[in-house]
Order: C-alpha cells, then structure tokens, then sequence
C-alpha cells in the first residue's frame, strides 16, 4: 500500500467524523497532493456512511434525549429544539440539506431532520446530494486556485 492509497484511506475516515466530514476534508486531501477526484469520492463516501448511521440512527438518538431531559427534571423540549422545529417546519429538509454542511454537520443534520419527521431514507438522500455538491464546488476551487503545500 502506498502513501496516497493510505492518504485516501485517511479521507475516508476523517469524511465519516461529524464536522471533518467531506467538505473539510476535501481540500485538506488534495492540498497535500492527493488526486482531487479520488479525494472526493472517498470523502464523500466516509460522509455518506456517517450521514444514514445519524439518519437511521436519529429516532433513536431524539428518543435517549428526551429520556434523559425528562429524568434530570426538565421538560421533554427544550427551547433550542422548539427554535429549530419551527426553523425545519419554514424551511425543510431541502434548506437543510444547502445549509447543514456548513452550519451543523451533515451527521447532525440528518438526526435533526430524522427527528422532525422526515423519513431516513429520504434525509440520506437528500442531505448526501446536498453534501455532494458541496464538497465537488470546494474540489473545485482548490484546484482552480492551485493551492498546494507542495511546490511544482
């Protein structure tokens, strides 16, 4: 194996990390010289793993929140999820899937959308398409700018 199969491997996990995630990691990959259109592929990959684990996951999550809300005395909403159900009911999972790569994580995002009331699928889907464009759009500005810790 050697040292660029290794730096994919790298993009490939640190795309699956809530807030590395592929937008991150895309223009830390090929700034250090790996191949921009693998780099994306495999950040991209990563990110659409931990995005169905938080999607089909998300249920689960909202679930363990609101018990452990409740037991600690407090009620089962608190005012910051109230905030972001209105927020998600104005806007939905299409704004989200724009703005949540930037904003909160993908990974967060689809729990929270998951949460609201959209089925996983769909939030897989659709937060992965949004995810998608946005790690080819930053691809694409690295390389048209030619930033590179190496010299050539």
């Amino acid at each position: 194996m050697d040292l660029e199969h290794l730096g994919l491997f790298g993009i490939f996990i640190a795309g699956a990390i809530p807030w590395f995630e592929a937008i991150g990691v895309v223009p830390a990959g090929i700034v250090f010289g790996l191949d921009p259109v693998l780099t994306v592929l495999f950040a991209v990959a990563g990110n659409i793993i931990s995005i169905a684990v938080f999607a089909y996951g998300g249920s689960a999550i909202r679930e363990w929140i609101v018990r452990r809300r409740v037991a600690n005395g407090k009620p089962a909403e608190s005012p910051k999820f109230a905030k972001a159900q209105a927020a998600f009911e104005k806007y939905g999972i299409y704004l989200m899937a724009i703005l949540d790569p930037i904003l909160i994580g993908t990974p967060f995002g689809a729990a929270a959308s998951v949460a609201a009331g959209v089925k996983p699928l769909k939030v897989t889907i659709v937060l992965s398409i949004g995810m998608v464009i946005w790690a080819v759009a930053i691809a694409w500005v690295v390389v048209a700018l030619g930033i590179s810790v190496f010299e050539t």
